[in-house]
Formats: C-alpha cells, structure tokens, sequence
C-alpha cells in the first residue's frame, strides 16, 4: 500500500510537473527577452540582431533587446548563453568563430554541437578582401605577385587569432603559396583604422563594414569572398572568378538557445523570426547591406555549422595556425 501511494505521488508530481512545464511554455515569451552578440557594435552581426529584436518586440508584445558581449574571440558572449537557464529568454545572435574557434583554440569555453540548440541560420554574409590604395595590386593575381616578391612583409590585421577575417586572408595565402604576416587585434575596428592610416596593407572584413571605404577611396577592393557576386556591389568581382576557384569565406549569423530549450518554445522563436526575415523592409534593408538572406531551420543550420567546423578545421591544418 505504501508503495502505491509513493508510486501515485510520484505520477502527481511528473503529472505536475509536465502542466507547469507546458504552461510556461504556452506563455512564452513572458518576460524580456534577451539576444546576446558577442562581437561589438556596429559590425554585421549586431545590426541583423537590433532588426530581429526590432520586429520581435512588436510580434511578441515583449521587449527584446540585444547586449553586447565581446571577447575571448567571441566565446565570452557564447559562453554566457550556454550558462543560461533553458527557457529561450536568452538567446546567441551566433556568428562564424561558433566553427572555427575548435580548431585556433586549445581550449574554448563551450561546446558549439553540444551546449546549444540551434534556431536558424539567419544569413550570410560574404566579406571583402582590400588593400590600402598604396599597395601597387588592384586583383588578386597582383595581390599574389606583390606578396610573393615581399615574402612576409605584407602585414595584415584582424579581430584576433581565429577570427572570420584573420582565416580569411590565411585562406588567400594558402590558395596562392604566399605568406602575409598576421597582426591580431582586440577586435576588428582598430584593425581597421590601421589599414586605412597605412599602417597595415591588407583586410577583409564584411561587407557591411568594408564596402563604404572601398567607396570612398580610402581602401581599395580585390574580391568579395563568395562564389557568386553580390547585387550590391556587382562591379567588385569574387576571388573565386578571379583566378582562386572554390574561394568561398562569408561571415554567418544565426540564432540560437542554450541546450535543453523545449523545442515548442525553439519552434515558435524560429516561425517568428523567419517571419521577419520574410517581410519585404527587412529583406531589403538586409540586401542593401550585401547579406544573403537564409533563413534555414535548426536541423539545417545545426549540419551546416558541422560542415564549417570541418572545413575551417582543414584551412588551420593547412595554413599551419598553431591553435593558441
């Protein structure tokens, strides 16, 4: 008799438990909801990331707001998702270094494929290759050659080791059997401003960010790094056309929840976020920026996040990047 009666306490308590948990759920989101970037401001990321929360607010009735949480090449914000409580109300505007910190990294402070459930992979969006306008190369061939007759001498700068446009100029040099000189930064901006005062002679960096200096004169644009070119810039060719075929290197964004998020409450953040991604001002403001809109599910963004992984896991080995 004591045994049925713990047994029925116990089917009360999971039965209970089961009605909270689903009433929780149904009222999802019931608090402010938070989308973590964890670049800085200003740069591709963070300004899909204001847009979703944008929209979001207004679907939800719930404020969502964005913080932004920098370092440690980005694992600092990442890590501070996979640490929150599984309920959705923090979410990871997650970028490109989710793949490539595994393979620069002795250590990271999380799992990509284990501590988080993914969402969508929002979109992509490809970087530009450019050069200060004293350098004598206006294409990646004389971008090559130059670099081949001052072995090492090229210094290029990045948002840190294993950043998305430090591998992306480790990815020139191994395609064209030549050698820059990496000079990492903080993050990307002061990298940047360098290569624009001549300090530096190389950097790629997104679209977003490049494409108004290329405008403006104060850097000069080589490539942009997917296959296909890009409406927005249609007269800047890609490297792949431009002598390095296969050269595909664009920076991704895309949402994501700590591991253990119920997958009604992923379900709903990704109906309603792709919804957005759909409406014809978003999609227009986000095209005007150079980014391709995706708008994958979680099933597709959490394979194509695996298959980054194996591919940049092959540029370090070949570039010969000691992880740090």
């Amino acid at each position: 008799m004591k045994f049925s009666l713990l047994g029925s306490c116990a089917v009360c308590a999971v039965l209970t438990g089961t009605v909270i948990t689903a009433h929780a759920q149904g009222t999802f989101p019931n608090r402010v909801v938070r989308i973590i970037v964890p670049s800085t401001s200003g740069g591709g990321g963070d300004a899909l990331a204001r847009l979703l929360a944008h929209h979001l607010t207004e679907r939800w009735g719930k404020q969502v707001i964005v913080e932004n949480r920098t370092g440690a090449s980005n694992m600092i914000g990442g890590e501070f998702v996979a640490k929150s409580a599984p309920d959705g109300h923090t979410l990871l505007n997650g970028i490109s270094t989710l793949a490539i910190n595994p393979s620069t990294h002795k250590k990271t402070l999380y799992d990509a494929q284990r501590d988080f459930a993914p969402i969508m992979h929002a979109v992509s969006i490809p970087n530009i290759l450019m050069v200060h306008p004293s350098l004598p190369a206006k294409s990646a061939t004389e971008l090559a050659a130059v670099a081949r007759a001052r072995p090492g001498q090229l210094l290029y700068g990045s948002g840190g080791h294993g950043t998305n446009n430090h591998l992306v100029v480790e990815l020139f040099g191994a395609m064209t059997s030549t050698k820059l000189t990496h000079v990492p930064y903080k993050n990307s901006g002061p990298a940047l401003v360098d290569t624009i005062g001549g300090q530096l002679m190389v950097f790629a960096t997104n679209m977003i960010l490049g494409v108004p200096h290329v405008r403006s004169g104060r850097l000069r644009a080589i490539g942009i790094t997917s296959l296909q070119r890009s409406s927005s810039v249609a007269d800047i060719p890609t490297l792949h056309e431009s002598g390095l075929p296969g050269f595909e290197a664009v920076q991704w964004y895309g949402l994501l929840a700590p591991a253990g998020t119920p997958r009604d409450i992923t379900d709903k953040i990704y109906r309603d976020a792709a919804a957005v991604l759909k409406m014809p001002e978003v999609r227009d403001r986000l095209s005007a920026d150079g980014a391709i809109v995706i708008g994958a599910n979680g099933e597709q963004f959490a394979a194509f996040i695996k298959s980054e992984t194996i591919k940049w896991a092959k540029v370090v080995k070949a570039a010969g990047i000691v992880p740090e």
